[in-house]
């Protein structure tokens, strides 16, 4: 009779934690996620208005801001990463971040929609309780013109490119598939 007391203990411990992690989850894409329609908005009005080399700023110093905002906002980190940078300095993926991407990657191979992919966890950092989000980018046509093949990325463009990023790895993406993630880590 104790081992059944024990085990339903287990499985209802197990279950409390699961529907906090999904709230905590729930509650992050709620605060965070909307920043990211912003960003793709920014960038498709900057193109269509002034062309791709003229959204360069957007995406290094304004998209950064706008995550900056809601970072003050909730008072937990955001940021973008991706496997293969384009700013290295911002958007290099911590061991978490790039074990995540790999996940997203294998998880997109077998059919998973990339606008789908997320995961949160709650992780210990330097002894305190953190919980830790990510939610994947998909590339969309937007993105194409500076991160798409290399041999079809405008020679005006890889130059401007090459000045502002010069360890730049970020691209010979294709539409649909995983750019970087939205990234949270929000103290508990």
């Amino acid at each position: 009779m104790f081992r059944i007391a024990l085990v339903t203990a287990a499985l209802l411990a197990g279950a409390a934690q699961a529907q906090d992690l999904e709230a905590l989850k729930l509650d992050t894409r709620k605060n965070a996620l909307p920043v990211l329609p912003k960003v793709v908005a920014m960038m498709q009005e900057t193109v269509a208005a002034k062309g791709p080399v003229e959204a360069i700023p957007v995406c290094k110093v304004q998209a950064p801001l706008l995550l900056k905002e809601q970072a003050d906002k909730t008072g937990w980190q955001m940021r973008r990463v991706s496997l293969k940078t384009r700013n290295a300095e911002r958007g290099t993926p911590d061991v978490w971040e790039a074990r995540q991407l790999a996940d997203f990657n294998i998880r997109a191979a077998n059919g998973e929609k990339v606008e789908s992919l997320e995961t949160g966890e709650v992780v210990s950092e330097n002894g305190k309780p953190v919980f830790r989000y990510i939610r994947a980018i998909p590339v969309g046509d937007v993105c194409l013109k500076c991160h798409g093949p290399v041999d079809k990325v405008d020679a005006g463009l890889k130059r401007q490119l090459a000045a502002s990023y010069p360890h730049d790895q970020a691209f010979g993406y294709e539409k649909g598939q995983i750019r970087g993630a939205l990234t949270v880590k929000r103290p508990l």
